[in-house]
């Protein structure tokens, strides 16, 4: 006599198995927790904000580790930190650089925004009175009372302009780098335009000081800011072997883009108190479409579909 248990136990099996195969794996569970390397410019806490906000409408937790950049990729040698969206190139590329070549870091393989720029500016005002090139500085000297702002020691747009000084180039022997935070710059240059008084400092985009000033930034660097007058990107860098533990939020992290336009537009908010969580919110909900993007072959932390968690839409 022939049974047909075996068989329909095989087919129930087989059953069981194709449906699995529906459902992708969750996260491993080490990946729930993602520590995210912060910096106090307002671009990266932008940016930083935003991923926050949907990586945890996906499902995992997260939270921001403050420091410079030197600490960040530490803690990320030694496993502490595990992404971090400010690396400004080629501002930043000495920082990183050792890291990389230690195999420490990993930088993702497209930026995060790609339209940005970073040299020296001057209030339109004083562009309009000549000071229009790196070579014009020097005939400035006393209205400039000899000093160039920088943002945060260390950085490597700080170590080349130091080294200009040092090195006389555009005649720049007698001028001292001020070197300070964001905010403290920021500070100071909008108090030197209120006042017409001349100043001379780091300047980039993307940034709401393009949309509170009428600024100019200087050409004839020579190579000094980087290639094409300080054109700048912004990358991602995360631990190294990160893509591997953790694929599903790597993936999300090396979707998520921005332009220097869309970034300016939450800076602006920021820099009128705004709560970073809730710039960011608004910022997901205004943009859709982007967003959608970000989530191609991305589930939740659990493994279920992203895009009803990240919208807030009912699944």
């Amino acid at each position: 006599m022939i049974t047909t248990k075996p068989f329909k136990s095989l087919m129930g099996c087989a059953a069981l198995i194709l449906a699995a195969g529906n459902v992708q794996a969750a996260e491993p569970a080490q990946c729930k927790n993602i520590s995210i390397g912060l910096m106090s410019w307002t671009d990266v806490i932008a940016t930083t904000a935003v991923t926050r906000t949907v990586l945890e409408r996906l499902g995992y937790t997260s939270k921001e580790t403050i420091a410079a950049q030197q600490m960040i990729y530490s803690g990320m040698r030694n496993k502490q930190v595990d992404a971090f969206m400010g690396h400004w190139s080629p501002s930043s590329n000495a920082i990183v650089g050792p890291f990389v070549d230690k195999g420490d870091v990993q930088i993702m393989p497209t930026p995060n925004m790609a339209d940005g720029q970073m040299t020296l500016a001057v209030p339109t005002w004083l562009a309009d009175k000549g000071l229009k090139t790196f070579a014009d500085i020097a005939r400035f000297e006393d209205e400039l009372d000899g000093r160039i702002y920088g943002i945060d020691p260390g950085t490597n747009i700080n170590k080349r302009l130091q080294q200009a000084i040092s090195d006389n180039r555009f005649g720049l022997k007698n001028f001292k780098l001020i070197e300070s935070g964001e905010a403290g710059m920021l500070a100071a240059v909008k108090r030197a335009n209120q006042r017409k008084d001349a100043i001379v400092f780091i300047g980039w985009k993307p940034h709401p000081m393009n949309i509170d000033m009428d600024l100019t930034y200087l050409t004839g660097s020579d190579g000094l800011m980087g290639p094409e007058e300080g054109k700048a990107t912004v990358w991602t860098v995360t631990r190294s072997g990160y893509a591997d533990e953790c694929p599903n939020a790597y993936k999300l992290l090396s979707n998520i883009h921005f332009t220097a336009e869309q970034e300016a537009e939450m800076m602006v908010k920021l820099l009128k108190r705004g709560q970073p969580m809730d710039v960011a919110k608004t910022f997901i909900d205004e943009h859709p479409e982007l967003v959608k993007s970000w989530l191609a072959g991305v589930t939740s932390f659990a493994g279920d579909e992203s895009l009803s968690l990240v919208m807030n839409e009912a699944p």
